[in-house]
Parts: C-alpha cells; structure tokens; sequence
C-alpha cells in the first residue's frame, strides 16, 4: 500500500480550530518551531512514531488557483492527498494550481528537483486538471524552445502530430505554394528565412457542430527583419510564436474534453529574418482579402502574418472566432507583463470573458476598438499601412487594422498577450507562458459544453 501522506488545507482564521483539537505531541512540535499560522506558511508535522504524520498548509482565504503553488518547491518528493473541507472547485483549482507548479523545462537540462506528486481524489476533477496541465506545460515546452530547433517546419510538425493522435484533419501549406494558394502576407513576412513559411489548418470534430476557430500568430523568431530591433528586444524572440503555443493548447483542452464543436485552427507560421529578399519598410503586398497595405514597419510583422489567416476564418462566419498573438509591446506598457488585453465588438462576449476570467483566475482585460483611430492606418498608396506615423494607441490601432478582416463574424476576441512570465512565481516558473487559455476554454465549455 502506498504511503500517501495528508495535505491538511487550512485557513487562517481556521488554523487556531484545528490546532486546539491535535494530541499534545502536535502542538508541542508545532509551538517548538514557532509555526506562525499565516497564509503560505507550511511545515511536516511526525506522529508518536518519528514517521510525517502530515503536512500542514495554511491558505488564503479566498483559496485561489495559487494558494498551494508554493508546495511542491517546499516539500520533499512524496505522495500527498489533500484533506479540506473546501469545495470541489476550489479543490479541483488548488490541485490545478500545484500540478502547474510542477512544470520544468528538461529539453536541454535535467530537473532540478524530483516534485512530490498528488494523489487523485472524488472530490477533484482529475480529467480537467490532467488535460490543463498536459496542454500547459506542451505550450510552455514549445515557446521556451530555441528557434535552432522550434522553427516554422519543427512547429507545423508538432502541430499536425497533434493533429493525428486527436484523428483530426491537417493541411499544411508552405513556401512558394502560399503564393499559388493566395497567402500572399505570410509568404512575404516568412520568405526571407531559411526555413520556409508554412500555414497549418486543422480541424476537429462534427461539421454539423457548433464551429469555433482558433488562430494564432506563429512567428518562431523575430529579428524585426530590416526594421531590425536592438539586441535587448531581440533577445526574448522565440517566444513570438506563444499566440500559436496558447492556441494549440487551448484546442488540445477542448478535443480532450470532447466540446461538441466543430473547431478550426489556423496557425500562419514563419520566421521574420534577414536576407536579399527580404520585405522592405514601404512594400506594398497584396493581402488574401484583396486589399493592399504599405510596409511602414517590417517589425510589426505578426499582424500580416494574422490578417490572410483571419480573413480566411471570417468566411466561414464561425459562432466564435477567437486569435491569439504576442502582438504589441504598447499592450505591456498599458497593462504589463501579466494581463493580457483583449478587444471584441461583442459586448455580451466581453462580459462573458471577464466573468470566465475571474472565475479561473487568468486575467484578463478589455480594451477598446476605438474606431477614430482607424484613419491612423490611412496611407496614400496602398488601402492600408500595418504601421501608424503615431506611436499612440499602438494596440488598439493594431486591432483595428486586424478588424478590417473580420466583417462577417461578431463573435470575435483578439487576444494581445506578453506569453512569457518575466520571473518566478509560485506555478508560474519565469519563462514560456500559455496566458488566457485556461479563461478561454472555461468560455467556450460554458457556451458550447451544455
């Protein structure tokens, strides 16, 4: 039988309760140690035998997602089993919470600590939390790998691998043949790499179902192209793709959970380098739409790359249209490096997505599709520039130009996120990040789960 050790939760106003009711050789180990009681404190408490009798937890009151986050560095490598009187949402959060915490990223170094385990029990949802951690921790790998061995071809493979153990169907195009096919923006952002741009399409599911399409921005590295940035801004650029990484992860979350949906995801993959042929500031490049639009900047790259995959999208009018991107640094400066900026013309969808990001604690945060900022994308040449003269409203005057591919489907969410956690924090190691997936799966569960 194995030893599974107890995991006793509790709050602070609970604590004093519960220690008047321990035999006296707890107490006095407990008051030995000067234990404090106070939320995120934690020790191992020995029976009369020397054996961990238990593992006692204090939590915050409210009980969040990272309320026991800080354990499994804590703790030494063992089974345990959480004993609270808590909910069995909060449960299922908490254990959420601390299988996240136990994530490292081993591609190129071997952990640095084995972490305890937590066994299953009635009261969580285990599949939930499985399927969360699994789709995580995929997205986490995928943006913490280098672009030496995360380029466009590695990530189209993992991508459509995915796609075949889920017995979903994948199309792949790439190189000159997005020319053929009419992806004029990806070809041109992509060409100049030495792997080629390709554009993944999957798809899941029923055709008669619900369709939600999913679309994110897969530059695998971004060197700014001739518009080249500085070393400091370069150094993060693998993580460019973290739209793409969050997107698969939400779409291995909604096929693992069977959503009776009949879901698309497209993924336009590329890496924005230097060469000969390279894009030049002031091109003019055709879109997949038909309309035109100036190169004011060859670094802000991702929207082209998204507009031929959102206007492919758009044609089909889904139900709900969600894109992903790591888009523009003017949403950091807005709302830092945590809450990902959000924008919609769907107020319903906006309330819905706060609601849904409260509930599983992944922030969120609404900005506006102010259109008198649209004549900012105005140029003389062409129907569009992807570069505003002003510098102002930068991730709003990026949505906009996105808007002007989405016509046919209300029900669309732009997603503008940071995808890389700046340092380290309970469950959530510095590094690769697949912000708002967790929010946006409970969105579509609810809309579409019932």
């Amino acid at each position: 039988m194995k030893n599974i050790i107890p995991l006793v939760l509790l709050t602070e106003p609970a604590y004093p309760n519960w220690l008047k009711k321990q035999p006296r050789h707890t107490t006095q180990w407990i008051q030995a140690h000067l234990f404090a009681g106070r939320a995120g404190d934690t020790m191992l408490i020995p029976g009369k035998n020397g054996d961990v009798e238990c593992a006692l937890a204090i939590i915050t009151d409210d009980a969040d997602i990272w309320s026991i986050a800080h354990l499994p560095a804590k703790l030494p490598a063992a089974e345990y089993q959480i004993e609270s009187s808590l909910k069995p949402q909060q449960l299922t959060q908490l254990a959420l919470g601390w299988q996240l915490a136990c994530y490292q990223f081993t591609r190129y170094k071997a952990a640095s600590k084995k972490m305890p385990t937590l066994a299953a029990a009635k009261s969580i949802n285990t599949a939930f939390v499985e399927s969360a951690v699994a789709a995580i921790s995929w997205a986490r790998d995928l943006i913490n790998t280098p672009a030496n061995d995360m380029n466009p071809a590695a990530l189209a493979a993992e991508a459509t691998r995915f796609a075949a153990k889920y017995k979903g169907k994948a199309n792949v195009i790439k190189g000159e043949e997005l020319l053929k096919q009419n992806w004029p923006m990806v070809y041109a952002v992509g060409k100049a790499a030495s792997v080629p741009p390709h554009l993944v399409d999957l798809r899941f599911g029923r055709e008669t179902a619900p369709k939600v399409t999913l679309v994110g921005k897969g530059v695998c590295f971004d060197s700014g192209g001739l518009d080249i940035k500085s070393t400091g801004n370069m150094k993060l650029m693998k993580k460019d793709m973290g739209g793409a990484a969050a997107v698969l992860a939400l779409a291995k979350m909604i096929v693992d959970s069977k959503l009776p949906v009949r879901l698309r995801v497209l993924l336009p993959i590329v890496e924005n380098a230097i060469s000969g042929n390279a894009m030049r500031p002031l091109d003019i490049v055709p879109t997949r739409k038909g309309l035109t639009v100036e190169i004011g900047n060859t670094d802000a790259e991702g929207r082209l790359i998204l507009c031929d995959a959102l206007y492919e999208a758009d044609e089909e009018k889904p139900d709900l249209l969600i894109d992903c991107a790591t888009l523009t640094g003017a949403a950091r400066v807005a709302l830092g490096t945590d809450i990902p900026a959000f924008f919609t013309p769907d107020d319903k969808l906006a309330d819905e997505l706060m609601h849904h990001s409260r509930m599983a604690a992944d922030p969120l945060w609404r900005l506006p599709l102010w259109k008198p900022y649209r004549s900012m994308l105005e140029t003389k040449n062409a129907d569009l520039s992807n570069d505003p003269d002003s510098g102002y409203g930068g991730a709003i005057t990026a949505a906009l130009y996105l808007a002007e591919f989405v016509s046919r489907t209300p029900a669309w969410l732009h997603i503008d996120m940071m995808a890389w956690n700046v340092s380290d924090r309970p469950g959530r190691p510095k590094g690769g990040e697949a912000m708002a997936v967790r929010a946006l799966y409970s969105l579509i569960k609810d809309r579409y789960g019932r």
